[in-house]
């Protein structure tokens, strides 16, 4: 079965205009010195009709549908559909609908797979699962900490959103297939003891980009995660230096951002402007190996303070 988007999601006026007016026409924005980006994790985090973006078609075969905040992206294959992420609520819904809005039925999802158990990746999968019957896989790691926090979240007045149980489990160097696509998983810990990552291949009209999803953008939990974290950028170097298509967990990462401000919504402005024979704005390997630079010496600074008693995350 052969999937095509019934409708194009955005065109390039109305791409251009959501960056800069907010998509639900309020009066909101960011702050005075805040990217577009950077506004949806900072001052606007918690105005829900704002992170309502809409929908972004930002591939042939991959479909940015997640809020403003936290990256849903949706890929499409000849065999149906594969979700990464799935934010939670109260957005849920939105993901559902920016789904729709591309073109897709959300019954024809096959897998989800989760980035890192943190809840705002999470937080969505069962209800999709529900409309879907979707397999839902991460690694080991990443089901022990979902299900702890399944059972004592550290913050109680955020809903757990529908719950859900441990499905397929992940492993490192495991090649994920449906249809014409196939993901390739790599196991990189430091923000999260798992943090499952992948390659795949993004088409712009018929040409392929190597493409990857870093799980977890950032360190965390002090020498340990920090030595994690080093080692995965490490190993990212060694082995995925060559991406051409950095794809991220979040529009903007707080702990070590794009020195162009943010990874969707300011290269989806390029996009919208974009005129035959230009390049693909997200196609954009020099900003990876920049963002691994950057990232891996603010590490190290990382480690060196945790080592000496400074109060890390």
């Amino acid at each position: 079965m052969s999937l095509r988007p019934a409708l194009f999601v955005v065109s390039g006026v109305l791409a251009a205009a959501l960056l800069t007016v907010n998509v639900q026409s309020q009066t909101a924005g960011p702050a005075p010195g805040e990217g577009l980006s950077e506004s949806y994790r900072g001052s606007q985090s918690g105005n829900i009709e704002y992170q309502k973006v809409a929908p972004l078609k930002v591939f042939d075969n991959l479909y940015y549908v997640g809020p403003g905040s936290v990256s849903a992206w949706l890929i499409s294959t000849s065999d149906g559909l594969i979700l990464i992420d799935a934010a939670q609520e109260p957005l849920v819904d939105h993901v559902i609908d920016s789904i729709r809005k591309v073109g897709f039925d959300p019954a024809d999802i096959k897998y989800i797979l989760i980035s890192h158990g943190h809840l705002d990746h999470f937080g969505g999968v069962g209800k999709i699962q529900a409309l879907s019957g979707a397999r839902v896989a991460t690694l080991a790691e990443d089901w022990e900490l979902i299900e702890a926090t399944m059972a004592a979240p550290a913050r109680p007045n955020r809903p757990l959103g529908v719950p859900f149980s441990r499905d397929m489990v992940l492993e490192d160097g495991q090649t994920l297939t449906l249809g014409d696509t196939s993901l390739k998983v790599y196991k990189l810990p430091g923000h999260t003891p798992g943090s499952p990552s992948f390659e795949f291949t993004v088409y712009d009209n018929g040409t392929p980009y190597k493409a990857f999803l870093f799980g977890g953008p950032g360190q965390r939990n002090g020498v340990e995660g920090g030595t994690q974290f080093l080692n995965s950028l490490r190993r990212i170097k060694a082995e995925l230096a060559d991406v051409d298509v950095p794809v991220h967990v979040h529009s903007y990462l707080r702990t070590y951002p794009y020195d162009s401000g943010g990874t969707v919504f300011e290269p989806m402005a390029k996009l919208a402007m974009r005129k035959a024979g230009d390049p693909h704005p997200f196609v954009d390997n020099a900003q990876w190996r920049r963002w691994l630079d950057t990232a891996e010496a603010g590490t190290l600074k990382y480690i060196k303070d945790a080592e000496a008693g400074v109060p890390v995350r």
